[in-house]
């Protein structure tokens, strides 16, 4: 016997069959949302690899607030490697009467060390691998456009006159995020001096860029890490490869929790779809088996041809997905600071290992009745196999989904605690379900008799009785569905809220910083004057952790907290007598005196994440050094902040008297009404050391960002959604010849079109109606730990409550009333017939 001849006619045959189409859209729906994502961040995360060098500017980037010596550089150089000295800062930068803060790169004549500037200098864009030339500037057509300038003009940084020289397309090493969302001018080192932007409290940022191989980077371990104990924030490409940022990140956690609820739907509808299938197969195995097949055989056959439907699917829905990560390119393409290589093979091949995971996982159970069937089944049609056990469908599709589960997370503890938590929510579904389907028809046993429509709810509840095995399985098979549609539907909503909520309508337009001391009373009354709202000014002191409970910090945080941005930078201090607007404490109480106590540590505040990452508490002692000076103050309270406000936020506040010896500058944020120009050119022409940051053209650039997440996100629901509808579908066409057979017995006995049309419209809707309750619970309980690992806030969704219910009434109502259509059109014999059809 040729098998694979055999099961290629066998599947053209049956591709005219419901459940079979039900299989082979639900295989192709998981596959293309699979390899959709798949191809997407394969596509991602190698360009970041491949770009890793470029982006962060170097092999290794060498990172504080004061400028490196000479002695560092030596040392490195006698390693082998290339440098290149940058600052970055923040200005107004002025050309007439137009003024607009942009973010200064000041780069030597070594920069780029990989890739090039694409830049316009007068004859269209091209690369260069060096920057500009001393007395000239290159801009950002950004920056060019909001002044009003072009290459041969002269814009004002500082206290210097910079000729325009070129148009910045792309530097090699653009950042993403908000920080690369400032306008760019670019200029040489030699320039920096005569800016006068350097001063006392300055906010700076000296980088020093390394490019050599991972051997000379090697040999300077015990160097570099002297110079992170020492303050300096070190970043190695090889570990500290660059983010896309926190809205990405949580965009590509949805993708993937959006592609394994597609998986499950997808799943589920193969083992409802594949029921119906081993139904119509099984007297084609009993003739088969009288002409002298084997066990062996049979289940061989009908592997075969699921196989070839499954490669068929992963190939459809490949392509699907190829499609389908070009729009997420598309959308998100603004968000992105690379260029991304073409797709791989890798996601077509776990395409591939997807679909056949699914079909063994799903299927496989169910489909060794056929293996067991009896050639007497010819003569004797009662001698049906006897199905699976529902508790090994169970488990064998749990064990594939959560090896699945294990291959897209690569956290084997996320997957086994995801696996088992579904496995329980499992098993008090199915309880919960029957006691709610036993309630249901006792309320409906209680309706009255009289009316049709009451008649109708009451056999539709009969129906559901009397298959009670059957009704609970499609019962929770629903419930799931419902479950995972409403998880990826509320999870994209909270995440545009929280998104949405970044960005206020009464969110500051101007931050003005590096303030110094003898500036702030005139800068105080100028924003008093002109803005609507204002933060008052805060004071900002930059400091270095060096000591927790009198140890280094590296010694007393936690292991895996030991390289944490906070112990490798200096942190903003400032002093505050009152709890600042929009934070709260969470654990101890605001300091209420500004003198230090008999052991000279002064009570201090500090933000709870960052006591949470190094493993602080109320009463530990924190040392900072600033400049040749120390302070030791002692935590009395934690708090709580939103960091993403656009308010002036600090990880540690002093009470007022503790840090007024130190050198300081200010920081505040304010509302300007349109047209507040005029306030920002006498701000510049009076504090010209002053910057001031234009957060309204930011926030322009993060709405377009977010909205195109925001797309990019419900176009990946559409795929969850229609993964669900093929749910839907599979399960109501496996139930349609014992729905058939019912309606024909009542029709033999009398019951009209119009009655059976609303009893199954009853029963279907009874069946939505509870599933959306049990959904709705589902999903609630679910969302507890998925909120959490999104870094969401978890909240009740009441509405979801009313809708659900209401929501699969209709669409199990519906699709299963449309159905049914063409059974409750067919003669009462043809539709008993349909049982055994085959």
């Amino acid at each position: 016997m040729n098998l694979i001849a055999l099961s290629l006619k066998g599947l053209r045959r049956d591709l005219r069959a419901a459940d079979v189409r039900a299989l082979f859209v639900a295989l192709a729906l998981a596959v293309a949302a699979t390899t959709m994502i798949g191809f997407f961040l394969d596509r991602l995360d190698r360009g970041l690899t491949r770009q890793a060098g470029q982006l962060l500017g170097g092999d290794l980037v060498l990172e504080q607030g004061r400028a490196f010596d000479d002695a560092l550089r030596q040392e490195l150089r006698h390693a082998g490697l290339e440098l290149s000295d940058q600052v970055d800062l923040v200005s107004m930068v002025s050309q007439g009467d137009a003024f607009q803060p942009a973010g200064l790169k000041v780069v030597d004549d070594h920069y780029p060390l990989y890739g090039k500037v694409r830049v316009d200098r007068g004859s269209g864009v091209e690369g260069v691998d060096h920057g500009p030339a001393p007395g000239s500037a290159w801009i950002a057509p950004r920056l060019a456009q909001l002044l009003d300038a072009g290459i041969g003009d002269r814009v004002q940084v500082g206290a210097l006159s910079l000729t325009i020289t070129g148009l910045i397309d792309r530097e090699p090493d653009q950042q993403a995020g908000f920080a690369g969302l400032t306008p760019r001018i670019m200029l040489n080192i030699q320039d920096l001096e005569a800016t006068e932007l350097v001063r006392p409290g300055s906010r700076i940022e000296y980088e020093l860029l390394a490019a050599g191989p991972p051997a000379a980077i090697d040999g300077l371990a015990a160097r570099l890490e002297a110079l992170r104990n020492a303050g300096v924030e070190i970043r190695d490409v090889r570990v500290d490869r660059p983010s896309l940022g926190r809205s990405l990140d949580r965009a590509q956690k949805y993708l993937s929790l959006a592609g394994l609820a597609a998986v499950l739907l997808a799943g589920v509808a193969v083992a409802m779809a594949t029921r119906r299938y081993v139904d119509r197969h099984l007297d084609t195995a009993a003739l088969l088996r009288c002409f002298g097949a084997s066990q062996r055989q049979l289940g061989q056959l009908f592997a075969w041809q699921l196989a070839w439907l499954g490669l068929v699917a992963a190939v459809v829905g490949a392509l699907l997905g190829l499609a389908g990560q070009a729009v997420l390119l598309a959308l998100l393409t603004r968000f992105l600071p690379l260029e991304l290589p073409p797709p791989g093979g890798m996601p077509w091949l776990m395409g591939v290992l997807t679909a056949l995971a699914v079909l063994v996982g799903f299927a496989g159970p169910t489909l060794l009745r056929l293996k067991r069937v009896s050639a007497l089944k010819v003569l004797r049609r009662e001698l049906d196999p006897i199905p699976a056990a529902g508790w090994l469908v169970v488990a064998f599709a749990s064990l594939v989904f959560g090896a699945l589960l294990w291959l897209y997370s690569g956290d084997p503890a996320l997957a086994l605690g995801i696996l088992l938590g579904g496995l329980v929510a499992l098993v008090l579904l199915w309880g919960v379900g029957q006691s709610l389907l036993q309630l249901v028809l006792a309320v409906l046993a209680r309706l009255p008799q009289g009316g049709r429509k009451g008649r109708a709810w009451q056999l539709g509840g009969r129906q559901l009785a009397r298959r009670r095995t059957a009704s609970l399985g499609q019962l929770l098979a629903f419930s799931v569905t419902f479950a995972a549609m409403a998880i990826i539907a509320l999870v994209r909503g909270d995440l545009l809220t929280t998104w949405q909520a970044q960005l206020p309508v009464d969110t500051p337009n101007y931050f003005a910083i590096n303030i110094q001391p003898q500036e702030r009373a005139g800068v105080e009354t100028l924003i008093e004057d002109a803005a609507d709202s204002a933060s008052g000014l805060y004071p900002m002191v930059r400091g270095r952790l060096t000591a927790i409970d009198g140890e280094p910090p590296t010694q007393r945080v936690p292991e895996e907290s030991r390289n944490d941005g906070a112990l490798r930078r200096d942190l903003n201090l400032t002093w505050r007598a009152a709890l600042p607007e929009g934070n709260r404490i969470t654990e101890g109480r605001w300091f209420d005196t500004d003198a230090a106590s008999g052991d000279g540590a002064v009570p201090i505040s500090v933000e709870e994440e960052l006591a949470g990452r190094l493993g602080l508490s109320l009463g530990d002692e924190m040392t900072f050094t600033i400049g040749s000076d120390s302070i030791t103050g002692r935590i009395t309270s934690l708090r709580h902040l939103d960091w993403e406000s656009f308010q002036p936020n600090f990880f540690i506040i002093f009470p007022p008297g503790a840090l007024e010896g130190f050198g300081h500058s200010y920081i505040t944020s304010f509302h300007l009404p349109d047209g507040g120009n005029p306030l920002l050119g006498e701000m510049v022409q009076r504090y010209p050391g002053v910057s001031v940051l234009n957060v309204e053209a930011l926030l322009e650039q993060v709405r377009g960002i977010l909205g195109q997440v925001t797309r990019a996100i419900e176009f990946v629901l559409g795929f969850v959604l229609l993964a669900g509808v093929s749910v839907l579908y599979a399960a109501l066409t496996a139930s349609r010849p014992a729905r058939a057979h019912e309606g024909a017995l009542l029709r033999v006995f009398g019951a009209g079109n119009r009655t059976l049309s609303r009893m199954q419209l009853a029963e279907f809707s009874l069946l939505g109606l509870v599933s959306g309750l049990l959904g709705a619970a589902l999903a609630e309980a679910a969302a507890l730990g998925i909120y959490g690992w999104l870094g969401l806030v978890p909240r009740m969704h009441w509405l979801m409550w009313g809708i659900m219910p209401l929501l699969g009434a209709m669409l199990v109502g519906g699709v299963g009333f449309l159905l049914s259509r063409g059974a409750r059109r067919q003669a009462p014999m043809a539709s008993l017939r349909l049982l055994g059809e085959t």
